[in-house]
């Protein structure tokens, strides 16, 4: 058990001989206790250097080295859902030595990945996509003519997802051989993993007992009444003693509940698993965080790391404060993450407003909704890993007189898109969405990125779309949600904003109105959200003028038709997808209207940018103050229009 993470690489012997699954093959089975111990400490290790998720990983240690211990990886295929609990898988697939490159531009991503490894067979990010895959790979290799074992891993948090029982549902339909392991680090039911739960699940994995089952089956099979009781038999018999029931009813052979700490035992319950036919689902109970204690203690705080600062090195000398008669204290803005913006502002209206609910599928801790859920618990409803059912069980809400307020990442408002268009956009619902991590979010990568929610949203009729530009607005630009009667969506980017004090109250600001922040000169810099900052260092230097344009939907078209008039040359900047986004409504607008002026559209380049410092990645496609202005100077000499910025 280790109380801190290591600042110096731990010796691994055994680790260091492992640099592929073949490798891990040829120890003895006695080692992988050792093994399991040392992936452990280097893991904590690389993630104290790099950042990312170490709390599900530490939790799947054994499981991860009797996986590949006991299955051909990677004509075996392995896909680890949602991919927080795959840096182990990493570590022994090939890429131990890259570890300290986690999560840094054009180093390992923080999750699964094709073009990475062959040993990643499927992309992930999301959750509970993992059955689903897993199942079509199980199709391709029958179709194929290929003898291959497909194994999905999935964790509980995951099966809350429709999703995941569509797939275990057409799995049974299918009835041909897949391996479902559910990762349960529900620590509330690790007391059943006992000696009877483990005695009936090693049974039910084993040959003799799987033997006599499919005979039997086959026997009375010709007895259509007989074959039932026995099923029904079998059944009982095993919800006496498992959980197992409803995974038996869609048709897999259910096995647990097992230890998912035990290596040897993980080992030759899966050896024998591994020669059993058909669907098969192992339910195997782990603890999140297991051997640090810190993360045991705080599975969910300790769900993920930042990089850890060691502090001065020894040598240095620490600076000696100043004389107390020395000391300016220089005055300072509180500066709050947006996430702490909506958190504090949800629990401001709900004080006023007995109607106001808050929904939010699994993220209410990322989107600052603690203090909500202590004060208002009745009106707090997480409704776990289902995006799609939290949009509609929300259009209920609104539909009989409540003010939801969906609280959610953009990344997975895309997995409940249907639902927002026919559920509540349809029906004119009074239904608000929060939308926390809009634009880039650095080191999680794309699968991460909020690259398109303005692109999807303002295509939809009845759809008010704000960005706010830093903290005040955010408060004031919710507010204004609030009062609207219809559905909207406000979109603000992760971390924190340009330290603006927030203004007390719930009023709203003009519907449809930009805020002119300066006034210029030939150039008009239409701004949205987080890029109104980078804008205005940018319209400083070459006197434009600048419109923190707050509304995507609707445009406010008066004052983009005054700067058309007024400026030689537009400039539209966003932190979403260039294509359908913002600057495509103005020029959608221009275009209608018959204004004849230049326009450069700025924001996100038709691609899928990979993980990295968030700063940087602005940077590489043009969205810092310094390719802002270069790509206006080119844009006027370009135009041949005369300007002071040329």
């Amino acid at each position: 058990m280790l109380n801190e993470i290591p600042l110096s690489r731990p010796d691994t012997p055994l680790l260091d001989e492992v640099d592929n699954p073949d490798d891990l093959k040829l120890l003895e089975l006695d080692q992988l206790s050792q093994l399991a111990e040392e992936l452990r400490a280097f893991l904590l290790y690389s993630v104290g250097q790099t950042g990312g998720h170490f709390g599900a990983g530490l939790g799947v240690v054994e499981l991860t080295i009797a996986l590949h211990y006991v299955f051909d990886t990677p004509n075996d295929k392995v896909v680890w859902d949602v991919g927080h609990q795959a840096y182990p898988h990493k570590i022994l697939t090939g890429r131990r030595d890259r570890m300290l490159t986690m999560r840094q531009a054009g180093g390992l991503a923080a999750f699964p990945n094709r073009g990475e490894s062959e040993y990643d067979t499927f992309g992930v990010g999301h959750s509970s996509t993992s059955i689903s895959a897993v199942l079509g790979m199980m199709v391709a290799a029958k179709v194929q003519d290929k003898e291959r074992h497909n194994i999905a891993i999935i964790g509980d948090g995951a099966m809350t997802a429709g999703m995941a029982f569509e797939a275990l549902n057409h799995a049974g339909h299918l009835d041909d051989n897949i391996l479902v392991i559910l990762n349960d680090n529900n620590m509330s039911i690790s007391n059943n993993v006992g000696g009877l739960s483990s005695y009936f699940a090693r049974m039910w994995a084993s040959k003799p007992y799987n033997f006599i089952r499919t005979g039997s089956k086959r026997v009375l099979s010709k007895i259509p009444p007989a074959l039932k009781a026995a099923h029904r038999a079998e059944e009982y018999m095993k919800g006496m003693v498992s959980p197992g029931t409803l995974f038996e009813e869609i048709g897999f052979n259910y096995i647990g509940l097992i230890d998912g700490h035990n290596t040897n035992g993980l080992v030759d319950i899966l050896s024998n698993i591994k020669t059993l036919r058909g669907p098969q689902l192992l339910h195997i109970v782990t603890q999140k965080g297991k051997g640090y204690l810190k993360s045991e203690n705080d599975p969910f705080g300790m769900h993920a790391l930042s990089k850890i600062d060691p502090g001065p090195s020894p040598a240095s000398k620490p600076l000696e404060p100043p004389e107390e008669s020395e000391v300016i204290a220089p005055k300072r803005i509180s500066s709050p993450s947006y996430s702490e913006v909506f958190g504090n502002w949800l629990c401001e209206v709900a004080q006023e407003d007995e109607f106001i609910v808050a929904i939010t599928p699994a993220m209410g801790e990322g989107s600052g909704m603690r203090k909500f859920a202590a004060q208002f618990p009745d009106r707090f409803h997480d409704v776990a890993i289902a995006e799609q059912h939290a949009v509609t069980f929300a259009a209920g809400m609104a539909a009989d007189g409540l003010k939801p307020i969906v609280a959610i990442y953009s990344t997975f408002l895309q997995r409940g898109y249907d639902q927002l268009i026919h559920d509540v956009a349809l029906q004119n619902l009074n239904v608000m969405f929060a939308i926390d991590r809009a634009g880039l979010v650095g080191e999680d990568g794309p699968t991460h990125a909020g690259s398109f929610d303005l692109s999807y949203l303002r295509c939809i009729p009845n759809m008010l779309v704000m960005a706010p530009s830093n903290e005040n607005e955010t408060h004031k630009l919710l507010s204004t949600g609030y009062h609207f009667d219809g559905p909207s969506a406000i979109r603000y980017p992760r971390g924190k904003g340009p330290s603006q004090e927030i203004e007390t109250g719930l009023n709203p600001v003009e519907i449809g109105k930009a805020k002119l922040r300066r006034r210029g000169s030939s150039i008009a810099i239409l701004a949205f959200g987080s890029m109104v900052t980078p804008a205005l260092k940018v319209a400083e230097k070459l006197n434009a003028t600048i419109l923190d344009m707050r509304f995507v939907k609707p445009l406010d078209e008066e004052t983009i038709g005054d700067m058309a008039k007024q400026h030689q040359l537009l400039v539209t900047i966003e932190e979403n997808s260039l294509m359908g986004g913002a600057g495509s409504a103005v020029n959608e607008f221009l275009n209608a209207s018959n204004y004849q002026i230049p326009v450069l559209n700025l924001g996100l380049p038709d691609t899928f940018l990979e993980h990295g410092n968030t700063p940087q990645m602005l940077a590489a496609v043009g969205l810092d103050a310094g390719s802002i202005s270069a790509a206006i100077k080119k844009k006027l000499k370009d135009c041949k229009i005369q300007s002071e910025a040329v």
